[in-house]
């Protein structure tokens, strides 16, 4: 198998988008262009797509509907992308993980916001106002 390297954005999100359901060409450059804000050219899709073809990660079906070819990952290219979701997965924990903080009450991790109150001289964070009032009455 050819070593498949998954080296900008546009290839992790071509993963992403065939892991979701089966898309033809246009529609992931479409898709593509909604998630980065500008529109991919055919150059970075298709060459990628014919890499992913070589090593049976993905099948390729025509439709009848403008000898369109629609794209959908193989079980081989599920497992493949899985385990790149993993990776991507822990990249982006360990960057958001000093950024987190743990509610008082239930335990769940807040990204942003959350609700803090001071209690007893001493300010605590909350994921929500309910959590507060539990804790506060617990």
């Amino acid at each position: 198998m050819e070593e498949i390297k998954v080296t900008n954005i546009v290839k992790f999100h071509i993963l992403f988008l065939l892991y979701q359901r089966p898309v033809h060409g246009y529609e992931l450059m479409t898709e593509i262009e909604k998630l980065v804000g500008s529109k991919p050219s055919a150059s970075q899709i298709y060459p990628f797509l014919s890499v992913l073809k070589k090593n049976n990660l993905i099948a390729i079906k025509e439709e009848a509907e403008r000898d369109k070819k629609v794209y959908e990952l193989t079980e081989k290219g599920r497992r493949f992308v899985e385990k790149k979701l993993e990776m991507f997965g822990g990249i982006i924990s360990a960057t958001i993980e000093k950024d987190l903080t743990t509610c008082a009450h239930c335990g769940c991790k807040v990204y942003s916001g959350g609700y803090e109150e001071t209690i007893d001289g001493e300010k605590i964070t909350f994921c929500c106002t309910h959590c507060a009032g539990t804790y506060k009455r617990g």
